[in-house]
């Protein structure tokens, strides 16, 4: 059985208890498949790129016929870092719901009268609207050349820049390391592993330093960055706090040695 995430963003846990650790957020309109019913408050579930954790059951919407359509209909995602789903086409009409980059949306229509506004459809079946160029459909897997798929996941990774740092966290409002680098492919219509290694079953293979190229990953003890050319990586830095840029040239100002000297392995999508 499937269900779906009704709320802006709903938290992955290591163990059914609010108190324990947060391992990843599932996004609002992501669909989620259920392995077990652990009691009236929690369920423990498994993600579209089979990430598996506890998540409270307020956060999820449970039915089948629903999740179906949705799964069929919902086509696009917020491209901004946050949107108001709004109840008319006016920014100053009341907001329904705020969404952060990455939620999943059914787009309804887009009146050529008013390009400004697409009409879409939440969840719960309700119609609001959020500004056109705020939304973009999803790409399909392996619909992309692989130059344009490499800059795609580049760009996408640094439309997170100075986001702060959260551990387990997959949005603008605070993502990790492994978050930054999985949504930067999500994006793009490629699921990666979540965690900060390379594991049999997922797309990622491991090449040498000397073949990376941009979009191509770089795995450090407990951490991960994504190569965007020229020497540089974009990351989640627990010891920067942020979404940001350094180096491997030791010569940059932006070089950071004990990550430039403690690579453990390259890993791309890539043949």
């Amino acid at each position: 059985m499937n269900a779906i995430v009704t709320s802006m963003i709903a938290n992955l846990h290591a163990k059914p208890d609010k108190a324990s650790e947060l391992v990843d957020e599932i996004l609002y309109g992501m669909t989620v498949r259920i392995m077990e019913d652990i009691d009236e408050g929690w369920i423990r579930i498994q993600t579209a790129y089979r990430y598996e954790g506890y998540c409270q059951k307020d956060n999820l919407m449970f039915h089948e016929v629903k999740t179906d359509t949705w799964l069929q209909g919902a086509k696009h995602f917020i491209n901004q870092s946050f949107a108001d789903v709004l109840q008319q086409p006016r920014i100053q009409s009341t907001k329904m719901m705020t969404l952060v980059k990455g939620s999943i949306i059914c787009s309804m229509a887009i009146d050529e009268k008013d390009p400004e506004w697409a009409t879409v459809q939440l969840v719960s079946g309700e119609i609001g609207y959020v500004r056109r160029e705020w939304l973009r459909e999803k790409i399909p897997e392996n619909s992309l050349s692989e130059q344009q798929l490499r800059e795609n996941v580049v760009q996408t990774a640094l439309s997170y820049l100075a986001a702060p740092y959260r551990w387990g966290g997959k949005s603008p409002l605070g993502i990790d390391c492994s978050g930054l680098c999985s949504m930067a492919y999500m994006l793009n219509g490629v699921y990666i592993y979540r965690d900060a290694k390379i594991v049999e079953g997922f797309p990622i293979k491991e090449i040498s330093l000397e073949h990376i190229q941009k979009g191509d990953l770089l795995y450090f003890p407990g951490h991960i960055a994504l190569y965007i050319g020229d020497n540089l990586y974009v990351h989640s830095s627990l010891g920067g706090n942020e979404v940001t840029i350094n180096s491997l040239d030791d010569q940059h100002q932006h070089y950071r040695k004990d990550l430039a000297t403690s690579i453990t392995a390259v890993g791309s999508l890539f043949k």
